[in-house]
């Protein structure tokens, strides 16, 4: 084959018009390639690895002082054990003795009805039985109710702990328990229905019990504020056109009992006696422990409020002062009774409850 016939060698042009590269061009590059050394190559990072890196290092977000002050209120009152104090145990012997006292002051009784006539005796007999049925029926229903409180109580912390540490897992176990306590409120079916559509996601422990914070939690708030605004205003009124401080110091104290009832009954069951001594000594605590101000209050509002008291007449003065200590006492029962703190909402003060006592009458 001749010489000239032979097909032409394959040869590298480069793409920016530049001039073709012969066999010398390529020698000189694998030069310069072996001369600037192996060439490092960098893996791609893992989205989903940082992701699972980063909630592994997630930081615990610390509960805040007021949440520590509810929590303490609630170990106070309503989750504190008399059994095992010396107060206890004194309440408990005490308790024993009357009731002996009581069951042999029974059996003498129906015992000399007997004698006398034993149609006596049947009634005696059968009212002494309505009256131990009625009084263990009493104490089983007083039982359950403190029971409910503790429960509640202890939903509040763990939520607080669940929230703060963003658990999902134990954040659903307990919104759970939070709608199945109230299944049997039919006002609150719509709020039940979201929260259990919310824990069926894939949400975050923190967004989840926001969520069910405002939609199962926040009705309640509405209706605790309505009762809160309510007492005040009869507590300003009444105290205001009251001729007697004893009436005054009557009624307060009796509205400030209803407030307290009234609150627990929107947030889980109204207690009964016992319960009601647990749930006033939370409140007291509460109010004790945040100085006597409900959270949220500012300095300034404070101000305005006795500004306004100094310069009205003296009647006037002690209405308002009055409606604002029921304010109070029942933004504590509130705090107190939530079954979750305040997260997605901000905590109520007395000016967003009872705005009206902040108001210059004097312009009127």
């Amino acid at each position: 084959m001749v010489n000239s016939e032979r097909r032409p060698r394959p040869r590298a042009f480069r793409l920016d018009g530049g001039k073709p590269a012969g066999p010398e061009a390529a020698s000189a590059s694998t030069d310069e390639a072996q001369k600037a050394g192996p060439k490092v190559i960098h893996p791609e990072e893992d989205a989903y690895a940082l992701e699972a890196e980063a909630a592994a290092r997630r930081v615990f977000r610390p509960i805040d002082d007021n949440e520590k002050a509810v929590e303490a209120a609630q170990v106070s009152g309503l989750l504190r054990r008399y059994v095992v104090s010396w107060g206890g145990l004194f309440w408990s012997s005490l308790t024993g003795l009357v009731s002996l006292a009581v069951g042999l002051w029974l059996t003498q009784l129906v015992e000399d009805l007997f004698h006398r006539s034993p149609m006596l005796g049947a009634i005696g007999l059968a009212l002494a039985v309505g009256l131990i049925g009625a009084a263990a029926i009493l104490c089983i229903r007083e039982i359950r109710t403190m029971m409910r409180q503790n429960r509640i109580a202890k939903l509040h912390i763990a939520l607080a702990e669940a929230r703060a540490n963003d658990d999902a897992k134990v954040a659903r176990l307990r919104l759970r328990d939070l709608c199945k306590m109230y299944e049997a409120r039919p006002e609150t079916a719509r709020g039940r229905a979201l929260v259990i559509d919310y824990s069926k996601q894939i949400i975050d422990g923190r967004d989840l019990i926001d969520l069910a914070e405002r939609s199962l939690v926040l009705p309640l708030d509405e209706q605790a504020r309505r009762e809160i605004a309510a007492a005040a205003k009869r507590v300003s009124i009444v105290t205001t056109v009251s001729p007697r401080a004893v009436i005054d110091v009557i009624f307060v104290a009796g509205q400030a009992i209803m407030l307290m009832r009234r609150i627990a009954e929107i947030y889980g069951g109204r207690p009964g006696l016992l319960g009601f001594f647990k749930l006033a000594r939370s409140v007291g605590a509460h109010l004790a422990i945040t100085g006597g101000l409900a959270v949220g209050d500012s300095v300034l509002q404070q101000i305005v409020g006795h500004g306004i008291a100094a310069r009205l007449s003296a009647r006037l003065g002690e209405g308002v002062l009055n409606g604002l200590l029921t304010a109070r006492v029942g933004l504590s029962a509130m705090a107190v009774c939530r079954p979750m703190p305040f997260f997605a909402e901000k905590q109520p003060g007395v000016a967003d409850v009872a705005p009206f006592l902040f108001r210059d009458k004097t312009k009127n």
